[in-house]
């Protein structure tokens, strides 16, 4: 089992050098190009080949997933790709394996997908998005993820929120009404997802996720992918607040109809998810905050402004939310006091 390297030495240990070794140890003549890529999450390079073309290589920030759980994220992509759905999976190396180590640091070989982003959706691109997400979320319910995380309370709420008080974020006058807006938009969640299926989604499915090739719109990056509603898939990549928006949303259901159910209901759980990634955001930002990286990318983040807008923020959302008085059997969920806990709406994430 590899063990959690600490952001700092995650950052240090990968050189250019090892970098460039670890693809010719996969099989490739490397050139000599080697240009690190935009992300925090990850390390992620693009690597020139000597006969040309180019390739990338992703090494995974150990201690966040098992080798298990990478693999099964693998597996959902070659899935998609048997039925043609556009995504892009990692390159087979020898004896097909997929993942591969190197100074105790899994790394994945892909292939340089050419593409633009989708800055924005217009109505052609929104029934095509529709239907390419009811495509995925049809093969991500025709079977359990035996690995991966689900989407709820205790790994995107309670956890995140422990750790933000267990390690003393933020400042002691604010706790109290952080916590207390958190509770009620604990609440929410178990109240709108109750009956809700839940099955394998991209669970960071964001306009910087979907790119445009020359074959259509093509799904990228299922890092974050997880068991859980369908509905998380949508409040990041569509538009949400007035009556433009809900225009938008109508034409994305149109495409998505088309090969899945969706109930205009579900989108009640919107908030309550939008309020979860609050919380989620601040304490993954708070977990990694030796790695050097993280105080470049997120200079105000601790300091009490920061606290105090995101405090604000949380009130805000759960202040229009209704609350459960029965929590469901999926989601836990208990009032707690101040000394005692049981259990941004960013559209950009920099996670890979």
């Amino acid at each position: 089992m590899i063990m959690e390297i600490p952001g700092k030495e995650f950052y240090n240990r990968l050189d250019i050098d090892s970098v460039l070794s670890s693809v010719e140890d996969a099989g490739f003549s490397v050139s000599g190009h080697c240009l690190a890529l935009n992300s925090l999450e990850n390390r992620v390079y693009d690597v020139g080949l000597e006969e040309g073309g180019r390739l990338v290589v992703k090494f995974y920030r150990p201690g966040r997933w098992t080798l298990d759980q990478i693999l099964e994220e693998h597996s959902f992509l070659k899935e998609l790709e048997e039925v043609e759905i556009p995504v892009v999976a990692p390159l087979p190396l020898e004896n097909g394996v997929t993942v591969r180590e190197t100074k105790g640091i899994y790394y994945t070989i892909w292939p340089l997908q050419k593409g633009r982003l989708v800055e924005e959706l217009d109505k052609n691109n929104l029934v095509q998005a529709g239907r390419l997400l009811a495509r995925i979320h049809n093969i991500g319910a025709s079977k359990q993820a035996k690995h991966r995380i689900e989407y709820n309370l205790k790994n995107f709420g309670e956890e995140p929120l422990r750790f933000l008080k267990e390690k003393e974020f933020l400042p002691t006058h604010l706790w109290k009404r952080y916590q207390e807006a958190a509770n009620r938009i604990f609440s929410s969640f178990s109240e709108a997802s109750k009956g809700m299926p839940f099955h394998r989604i991209h669970g960071d499915c964001h306009k910087g996720n979907l790119i445009q090739t020359a074959d259509g719109l093509c799904f990228i990056d299922f890092d974050d992918f997880v068991t859980g509603p369908a509905v998380q898939d949508f409040w990041m990549l569509l538009p949400f607040g007035d009556s433009s928006s809900e225009y938008e949303r109508e034409i994305f259901l149109e495409g998505y109809r088309e090969f899945r159910e969706f109930r205009s209901s579900w989108f009640d759980l919107v908030e309550p998810l939008r309020g979860l990634r609050y919380i989620h955001y601040s304490a993954w930002i708070a977990k990694r905050w030796e790695d050097p990286s993280f105080p470049n990318a997120f200079p105000h983040f601790g300091t009490e402004e920061y606290w105090e807008r995101e405090t604000q923020d949380l009130e805000r959302l759960g202040s229009d939310l209704p609350v459960s008085s029965e929590p469901d059997g999926r989601n836990s969920f208990a009032k707690t006091d101040e000394s005692e806990l049981t259990n941004k709406d960013f559209f950009w994430d920099m996670e890979d």
